[in-house]
């Protein structure tokens, strides 16, 4: 099952282009260009199977999350993961408490204003860089003397959303990219074999798609022109959003390589082969999939289950975003797990924080849909079997610029590429002037 955040970015990116879109979801969520992907130094570190317990720590721990209250996620947490972290710290209680994403959202903000703070927060990775920045986070860097072998057991693109000014204030708890769905029907009606692995020949299966379909089948469908919809293009072509110190977007969001992949974009657009359900508004690219209206989309794994159920009879096959000049990449959502620096039980909130990026507690929660952080876990026989291709566009998926102005900048983004897609401004321009934008965000305008 999605978490509510995963849920309300669906939402966005299906209806709302110029909405700034959360961890996706919800999340929503770090490329040379945009923010660092890579692990802290270190030698490759074991998995965490588990943690080694301490039984004499003691103490209760505040969780607030986002989980669905009355769904998969709920009931596994409280079932199975909260059982078996009592196993082993039986004299610590964990008080959790499930609050919908736009509720948390405000009752963190108001928290922040009051002090009435969890000790442990399921937190949309886009806010990890804003509350750490408000001095408000655990530096867990500096306060667990195993975070850099648990930080080598995880995909580094997750782990990278918790990095801001030099350290690491939380590490990865539930992930999800976007990966290529392909409609098995149309390919077959087009004619088409083989899925594309890069952008030339994914235009060339554009081009086969509308010259045996027309022009009422499109080859690709996006639902917005937000970061979180047009980022893998960009990245994909080489492109970014800012330089690797996070100081400038000047020369990445105005330089060639996302020139080149919005200028693609709006290619493929006028040909009709882009969707313009791009633009906004329109039929949904979930029901343009499904109804064989479009051969493929970019989505993330929270849609075979929905598929599943709204359209019994479609069968379809995933693919890694194909490669451009830059790769093959993606973008990182999901949650992070973090603890506040006001917490009066910082040994039972690190211990929490630990189990929950035990192999046995990723493993349940990954068996309904909460997508494990762990390398270890990848192909894994008792996950989902749709689960090992986001797997591998993990490897190099790369999450949204880490920073407290993110809201603003993705808007900025949005703006930029819609007005260069409609042709109201050449994309150089439309570039140009969102990189003005970001730079004054980045300096704290």
């Amino acid at each position: 099952m999605r978490s509510p955040g995963m849920r309300r970015i669906l939402a966005l990116a299906a209806t709302a282009p110029l909405l700034v879109t959360a961890c996706l979801g919800g999340g929503a969520t770090p490329s040379p260009t945009a923010a660092p992907t890579q692990a802290p130094a270190g030698p490759t570190a074991a998995p965490p199977s588990g943690p080694t317990p301490t039984p004499e720590i003691s103490g209760t721990v505040t969780f607030w999350n986002g989980y669905a209250a009355d769904g998969d996620e709920i009931k596994t947490f409280t079932e199975v993961v909260l059982p078996a972290f009592n196993k082993l710290y039986p004299n610590i209680k964990v008080e959790h408490q499930e609050i919908p994403y736009d509720d948390l959202r405000q009752k963190l903000v108001t928290g922040l204003a009051g002090g009435t703070l969890p000790d442990v927060l399921r937190a949309d990775i886009i806010w990890v860089p804003e509350f750490a920045d408000q001095g408000a986070l655990l530096a867990l860097d500096t306060e667990m003397q195993d975070f850099q072998q648990l930080a080598d057991a995880t995909f580094p693109g997750p782990l990278s959303t918790n990095q801001w000014k030099g350290h690491y204030y939380g590490l990865p708890l539930d992930t999800n990219t976007r990966v290529m769905f392909y409609n098995d029907k149309v390919l077959a009606d087009a004619g088409v074999t083989a899925l594309p692995t890069t952008v030339e020949a994914f235009e060339a299966l554009a081009a086969q798609v509308q010259a045996r379909l027309g022009k009422k089948v499109y080859a690709y469908a996006e639902g917005g022109t937000g970061a979180w919809s047009v980022l893998p293009w960009i990245w994909s072509f080489g492109g970014g959003v800012t330089n690797a110190d996070l100081t400038s977007a000047d020369g990445v969001l105005n330089g060639p390589g996302t020139v080149a992949a919005v200028t693609k974009l709006k290619e493929w657009l006028d040909k009709g082969y882009l969707s313009p359900s791009i633009l906004g508004g329109g039929v949904a690219t979930s029901e343009q999939f499904g109804g064989g209206t479009t051969a493929s989309i970019l989505e993330g794994p929270w849609m075979p289950t929905i598929f599943e159920k709204q359209f019994p009879d479609l069968t379809f096959r995933y693919a890694t975003v194909p490669a451009g000049p830059g790769g093959s990449a993606s973008v990182v959502g999901g949650e992070d797990i973090v603890v506040f620096k006001s917490t009066p039980n910082k040994d039972a909130a690190l211990a929490f924080t630990r189990f929950m990026l035990s192999e046995e507690a990723q493993r349940a929660m990954g068996k309904i849909g909460q997508m494990p952080v762990l390398k270890s876990l990848s192909g894994d026989s008792e996950l989902p079997d749709y689960y090992p291709v986001f797997q591998k566009q993990l490897e190099t998926a790369r999450a949204r610029t880490p920073s407290p102005a993110w809201p603003k900048i993705d808007e900025a983004i949005s703006n930029a590429v819609l007005k260069a897609l409609r042709g109201d401004t050449p994309v150089q321009d439309a570039l140009d002037e969102a990189t003005k934008i970001v730079d004054r965000l980045l300096a704290g305008g």
